[in-house]
């Protein structure tokens, strides 16, 4: 069974999905060394008051602050990237880039849905609304004795901002409906609406077929991240999900594997022996390096 973090948190955007410039705004907030508490933080961020608090809790959230809160600094990532003059991609233009964020967002788990969502019920149902996913939460919580802590108005807003953060708009009123950061990746579909004689129910589904492609340096730097810094290699189990973080099948996770096998022979191989799968390093590899390879 999955052991998450003791502390569940479904809330904090104030219902908005992250806006596509929010990451970049905050990075520069923040390092202008500024108070997200202060009043003329609207005006420095160009945001209305409640969407602060947001950019606040995405920053936090993708884990591109370091520590517990801003006034700790950014995380070497945040720098990385985001920099205006050092950073690879300070706009988020690239779709590497966009893949990193998505990863990044799941793997710090400072928005405990994402990481349940993506691995853990994906495994469990590829077609679902938004009450399945409500009802899967509330047993993960329950099995890791925090039914306590479930709040089921909490939890349907943080899903309706999850799919926001996720889904084309079925009928867009501006541009502003497809700002979303992460929209561009296609990883979620909403279904066509259905007969009036069916349940209402919105219907979405994980678009594996016709998501974007995931780069084969961002799947080598989640491995990186993902894996225990002693070990000297990743069980499939753990390889399957880091897959399922990007909606990948086994098959492209095996795919992708053999791919960075024979990309990086001098450093990791990928064997399948006796039933036995496994992702051997070679030796050890530095996750910003990989980072550096991409982005050169």
């Amino acid at each position: 069974m999955k052991i998450y973090k003791s502390k569940f948190t479904f809330s904090g955007h104030e219902s908005f999905p992250c806006k596509t410039l929010w990451l970049k705004k905050g990075y520069d907030f923040i390092k202008a060394e500024k108070n997200f508490n202060d009043p003329s933080a609207v005006v420095d961020l160009g945001v209305g008051k409640n969407m602060v608090s947001a950019v606040r809790y995405w920053h936090k959230a993708f884990g591109l602050t370091e520590g517990l809160n801003e006034e700790s600094g950014t995380a070497w990532i945040a720098d990385y990237v985001l920099d205006s003059q050092t950073g690879k991609d300070p706009y988020l233009e690239d779709l590497g880039t966009l893949w990193l964020m998505h990863f990044l967002l799941i793997h710090s788990e400072e928005a405990s849905l994402y990481q349940m969502f993506f691995v853990d019920f994906q495994k469990e149902r590829r077609a679902f609304d938004r009450d399945n996913v409500v009802s899967f939460v509330k047993r993960k919580m329950m099995e890791a004795s925090k039914e306590n802590l479930f709040n089921e108005n909490t939890v349907k807003k943080d899903v309706g901002v999850l799919l926001l953060n996720y889904c084309l708009p079925r009928n867009p009123q501006s541009n502003e409906d497809f700002s979303t950061l992460l929209m561009d990746l296609d990883l979620l579909r909403q279904s066509e609406k259905k007969d009036k004689s069916e349940d209402n129910k919105d219907k979405y589904f994980f678009n594996i077929e016709g998501k974007k492609q995931v780069t084969p340096e961002m799947f080598l730097f989640a491995l990186l991240l993902t894996k225990e810094d002693a070990d000297n290699s990743i069980s499939y189990d753990t390889l399957r999900d880091v897959g399922l973080m990007f909606c990948m099948t086994d098959l492209e996770v095996i795919d992708m594997l053999n791919q960075l096998s024979e990309t990086y022979s001098d450093a990791l191989t990928y064997s399948d022996v006796a039933g036995i799968r496994q992702l051997q390093f070679i030796k050890p590899m530095d996750a910003k390096q990989v980072l550096e390879k991409y982005y050169e």
